[in-house]
C-alpha cells in the first residue's frame, strides 16, 4: 500500500510541470463593437484564443457612444475595469485630462516591439499627448464618396479608370450635382443622412478643415468664416434640391442601394453593406468609393480611429505582467487586421496596408490616401464621439441644414453654447 501511495504521489509530480506549462492568463476585454465590426472583432478575438493556449480573452460588447464611457469611468473608479478596452482617439482629449488612461511607456512598448513608425502618424500623433502614449491606434475610418458607376457614367463624369471626374472644387463639385439632376435618372444627386448631428458634424468638420481653417484655436470657438462657409455648402445642397430634407441615416443609405441617389456620403463603415448586396445580386449598379473631393481649396478628411488602451485604476491597477500580455494581443491585432479592413477601415498598422492583399482590397486601397491628410476632431474636452460637439451640430447644425434655422444665427447660437461649457 505505501508503495502505491508513493507511486501515486510522485505521478502526480511529474504532472505538475506539464499543468504548469499551460496555465492560461485570463484577459478581460471590452469593447462597443456592434454589427459587421462585432463580427470581424469576434472573430479575431477566436483565432487569437485558438492560436495563444496560454492566453485566454474573456470578451464583453457594451452599448456604444456615453454608456461605454461612463461605464469604463464607474468601473477603474472601484477598481472592477477590464484589462483592456477599444476606444475612440478622439475621446483622448477628455480623457487623458480625466487620467482614465494608463499610459504605455517607452520600455514596455520595446518590449512588446510596438515603434510609432510601423503606424499611421496622425492616428499615433492623436493617442499621444505630453510625451506619453496612451493607446495603440487599430485602424483609420473616415467618411468617404460612395458612387454609382453607371449613372456618372451616363452623365460623362466617369474616366477610363472607372472614378469620378470633375469633381474638385465646390463650383465643379455643385456643377456635377446640377449634371446629374438634370439627367433624371435619379431622384438625388446627392445623398446624406439630414437628420443626425453625428453624420453632419463629419461632413461639417471635412468642409471646414479644407479651407485650410480651425474649428477652435486655443479657446476661441469657430473663428473667422470658414464655419459658415461649410455651413452654407451643406444647406445648399439641401436647398437646391440635390438631397433630402431630414433623413434618416438608414434612408440615406436607402437612398443609394436603391439607384435612387447617384452619390452618398457616409463612413467606410458601410463598405460591408455594398460588398455584400452586391454579392446577393441586389445592388442593381455597379459602384465604388473614393475619398471626400477637395471642395474648399486643400485636401483633408475628419477621421477617428478605434484603439486600443488600458484602463487607469488607483484602487486596483493592472499589473506589470498583464500589461505585458496585453501588449501581446495587442501587436498580434494590428499584424493581423487585414480582416478589419474588411469591414472598410484602414489598418494603423502600416505594414497591413503596404501589403499586397489590402492593395488589392478595393475600394479601401483606393480611398486610403485619406490617411495622409486626415484631420481627427479638436483637441479638447468638448470634442469626440458622442461629446458636447456632437450634442451641438444636432441642435443648431441639423435646424439650419433642413431651413428651420438661419445658418448665421446657427453658428453664432452654436458658438455661445460651446464657450458656455469650456
Amino acid at each position: 500500500m505505501r508503495r502505491l501511495l508513493k507511486l501515486a504521489m510522485a505521478a502526480a509530480l511529474t504532472l505538475l510541470p506539464a499543468t504548469a506549462a499551460f496555465a492560461q492568463t485570463e484577459i478581460t476585454w471590452w469593447d462597443f463593437l456592434s454589427g459587421g465590426d462585432g463580427v470581424r472583432m469576434k472573430a479575431l478575438i477566436q483565432k487569437f484564443n485558438d492560436t495563444h493556449p496560454d492566453i485566454k480573452i474573456n470578451a464583453t460588447t457594451l452599448e456604444w457612444g456615453v454608456p461605454f464611457y461612463t461605464k469604463v469611468q464607474t468601473a477603474a473608479a472601484v477598481g472592477q475595469q477590464p484589462d483592456i478596452m477599444t476606444y475612440h482617439i478622439s475621446r483622448y482629449p477628455l480623457a487623458v485630462p480625466t487620467g482614465i488612461l494608463r499610459p504605455f511607456t517607452a520600455e514596455e512598448l520595446a518590449a512588446a516591439g510596438i515603434k510609432k513608425e510601423n503606424y499611421v502618424d496622425a492616428a499615433w500623433n492623436s493617442a499621444s499627448a505630453d510625451g506619453k502614449t496612451y493607446g495603440i491606434p487599430f485602424d483609420v475610418h473616415s467618411i468617404i464618396l460612395y458612387y454609382n458607376k453607371d449613372i456618372l457614367k451616363q452623365a460623362g463624369l466617369l474616366g477610363d479608370d472607372g472614378l469620378p471626374k470633375g469633381l474638385d472644387g465646390l463650383d465643379n463639385f455643385n456643377a456635377v450635382l446640377g449634371k446629374i439632376k438634370a439627367l433624371g435618372k435619379v431622384e438625388y444627386p446627392l445623398s446624406i443622412n439630414s437628420d443626425q448631428g453625428a453624420s453632419i458634424w463629419r461632413i461639417f468638420y471635412t468642409l471646414v478643415a479644407q479651407q485650410g481653417a480651425k474649428f477652435m484655436d486655443g479657446k476661441e470657438i469657430m473663428p473667422g468664416d470658414s464655419s459658415l462657409k461649410a455651413l452654407d455648402t451643406i444647406t445648399n445642397w439641401i436647398k437646391s434640391g440635390y438631397s433630402p430634407q431630414l433623413i434618416s441615416y438608414e434612408a440615406s443609405i436607402a437612398l443609394f442601394t436603391s439607384g435612387k441617389a447617384a452619390m452618398h456620403i457616409n463612413g467606410v463603415w458601410e463598405v460591408p453593406t455594398m460588398v455584400d448586396l452586391e454579392k446577393k445580386g441586389q445592388l442593381g449598379f455597379h459602384w465604388g468609393a473614393i475619398e471626400i473631393p477637395n471642395l474648399m481649396g486643400q485636401q483633408a478628411t475628419w477621421v477617428d480611429s478605434h484603439s486600443f488602451a488600458i484602463p487607469a485604476s488607483t484602487v486596483k491597477p493592472i499589473s506589470e505582467d498583464k500589461v505585458k500580455v496585453v501588449l501581446e494581443v495587442i501587436r498580434w491585432m494590428n499584424e493581423n487586421s487585414i480582416s478589419w479592413a474588411s469591414a472598410g477601415h484602414i489598418p494603423a498598422y502600416k505594414p497591413v496596408t503596404e501589403s499586397a492583399d489590402f492593395k488589392n482590397m478595393q475600394p479601401n486601397a483606393v480611398y486610403s490616401k485619406l490617411a495622409d491628410t486626415a484631420v481627427y476632431d479638436p483637441i479638447s474636452p468638448l470634442a469626440g464621439v458622442a461629446g458636447p460637439i456632437y450634442e451641438a451640430a444636432q441642435n443648431f447644425i441639423i435646424p439650419a441644414i433642413n431651413g428651420q434655422l438661419d445658418p448665421k444665427d446657427a453658428i453664432d447660437q452654436m458658438r455661445e453654447e460651446l464657450q458656455g461649457q469650456q
